[in-house]
């Protein structure tokens, strides 16, 4: 059975008007109602996705959280704190001295390495009697609570002086009785630095940056 729709007319002044019945007007109502949950739908996933793509260019180009995984930069960072890497510096200049970076290993390149970066391209570098010595000179490193010893078959011997080559650094661990660096494994590609890290978020005691050393260099 077909139903059909009356309307109205009602008297406005001297003239009749039609007007659609009740019935029209609530489905009207109910139109606009749709309308403006679709649209706040769109609005609300526009926003996701905009997020989405701002996280991952951050991610990827500007800083990027890791996790400590060990104790080879102990006492400064500890095993399973967590810290964000700046990706973007080195992009404008190189690494420098005493900075904390994460790299790739020169062995997997699909593991990264936590080290301080200790000698620059051109400066030579001699370890002895656990001493570390930069041209000549030792160098001076006050967050240090251990000495630097060799590792036997490793790429730094004792009393050998060696020479970085430009493009590389030399990279080593705080706690340097128990970390694999460039005393094991030689000098690190600059390509090989994903970023610089310089902030701790996380556990919350530890909570902040670490200040860069000074050297008597």
């Amino acid at each position: 059975m077909m139903m059909v729709m009356a309307s109205i007319k009602t008297k406005k002044g001297s003239e009749w008007v039609t007007e659609p019945p009740p019935e029209d007007l609530d489905l009207e109502e109910h139109k606009s109602i749709f309308h403006k949950v679709v649209d706040l739908v769109f609005d609300f996933l526009q926003s996701i996705a905009l997020g989405g793509a701002f996280f991952v260019v951050v991610y990827l180009f500007v800083m990027q959280p890791h996790q400590v995984k060990g104790n080879s930069m102990h006492p400064t960072y500890y095993d399973e704190e967590y810290i964000l890497t700046d990706k973007i510096s080195y992009k404008f200049h190189l690494p420098q001295r005493g900075d904390i970076v994460i790299l790739k290993s020169p062995k997997n390149p699909d593991i990264d390495f936590i080290k301080r970066v200790v000698a620059l391209p051109g400066e030579k570098v001699l370890i002895k009697e656990g001493r570390l010595y930069i041209n000549g000179q030792e160098l001076q490193e006050d967050y240090l609570k251990v000495s630097t010893p060799v590792f036997p078959g490793g790429f730094i011997q004792e009393g050998l002086e060696v020479t970085i080559p430009d493009g590389f650094l030399f990279v080593l661990g705080d706690n340097r009785p128990g970390s694999s660096d460039s005393r094991e494994f030689g000098f690190i590609p600059v390509e090989n630095i994903i970023g610089r890290v310089f902030f701790r978020y996380f556990p919350l005691n530890r909570f902040g940056s670490v200040s860069h050393p000074d050297y008597n260099l």
